[in-house]
This record gives C-alpha cells, structure tokens and sequence, in this order.
C-alpha cells in the first residue's frame, strides 16, 4: 500500500498496488471534495440556461424540479466562501438564468455584523455579473439560543431591505419558518425534510416571480 496526494491538493487517499499473480487492474477514479474546493465541473452544456442554487448546509436538502438547475451545498460556508467559488465561475465566464445565494447562518458566529453585511454585498455584487436575475434567500429563525436567534433576525431585517433596493431578489424565509419548530432538525439549526421542501419552494416561487418581471 502507498499514499498518493491528488492534484498538489492536501487530501491523500490510499492506493492498493496490484499484486504480482494478478492478471487485471482496474482503475477506480477517485474524487476529493472540501468545503473551500471551487465549482470547478461544468454544471451544464448551457450554463447560461441554467439556474445555480450556492449556499452553506441549509441547502443540502433542496431539490428544485427541475434539471436546469444546479444546488451547490458548501457545509459551514460564510458569504466569502460562497464568494471565492463564484470568482471561479465568473473566471471561466459561466453566466446562469438566476443565481440563488443562501448564507448567514454561518456569518451571524462571528459577531461582527457590519462585515458580514459587506461580505454579502460583494457577493451579490459578483453575481450580479455573473446573472441578470440574483436572489438571496434570508436566513431561516434557528432555535439555538437566544444571540443566534437574535443576530439571524437582524440579518434577515436587513437583507430584506438592502437586496430591493439593489435589485436583488429577496426570500423571506423567516416568516415561512417561524414558530415551525417541525420544520427542523432535533439540532434546531438545520430544515427538516418538510422544512427542506419548503425552502425548495421558496426558492422556486421567487425565481419564477422574478424571472417572468
């Protein structure tokens, strides 16, 4: 046996070597992945015909029906690692029918709202070149204490008024999710199957109403 690293990254994998008595050798393509790795497969023939759904864990359960549309699921992303994958996308030049940016859950840990709020402008700023359509999905009311509740509430406050006055879209999500307590997880941070379904709805219902503006 003998270790490899793949593609200068720092994720190692364990090779068996063939023995000698063995007549085959199958090849098995192996794929590392990390939350800060960059989108870097072709999503579609057609990106620009395709809607991409970027956020942190939240996301990992959506399920829009249909095919043109790619969800991307950065576990424990803030808004500069939702960022740094758009540069990369923007770099190769992929252009889509909407970009749905969903964060903050993440950010609001950090305790420093005035950054967090740039942080989200250059996002949206990015995508905005990236798509004429651009909607942040607002974060969703965790129950995990009093602070978190407190920060996700302010966040979401001023979300809801900066993204229509920079034409960007905006998902309340706070009012579909408050006092929904079966609309997530024993952790009270992370969406149910329901509560899934119903930020998949959301997300949905928004880039329909927009795209038909």
């Amino acid at each position: 046996m003998r270790r490899m690293e793949i593609a200068g990254e720092k994720n190692w994998v364990t090779v068996r070597q063939r023995s000698r008595g063995s007549k085959h050798h199958f090849s098995v393509p192996i794929k590392t992945l990390n939350r800060f790795s960059p989108l870097s497969d072709a999503p579609t023939e057609k990106p620009d015909e395709s809607a991409l759904v970027i956020g942190d864990s939240m996301v990992r359960n959506v399920n829009i029906e249909t095919p043109a549309t790619i969800v991307k699921c950065l576990p424990e992303a803030r808004a500069p690692d939702i960022l740094a994958n758009l540069k990369v996308l923007a770099n190769a030049k992929r252009k889509y029918s909407k970009i749905v940016i969903h964060a903050g859950t993440n950010d609001v840990r950090l305790r420093q709202s005035e950054i967090t709020k740039n942080n989200f402008k250059e996002v949206c700023e990015l995508a905005s070149t990236m798509s004429d359509t651009v909607i942040c999905s607002g974060p969703l009311p965790a129950y995990r204490g009093d602070e978190m509740h407190s920060r996700l509430s302010s966040l979401n406050g001023w979300m809801s008024k900066w993204c229509p006055q920079h034409n960007i879209g905006f998902i309340d999500n706070w009012m579909s999710f408050w006092g929904r307590p079966d609309l997530f997880k024993r952790d009270g941070l992370h969406p149910s199957r329901g509560g899934a379904a119903l930020l998949s709805r959301n997300m949905k219902e928004e880039g329909n109403i927009l795209l038909e503006l």
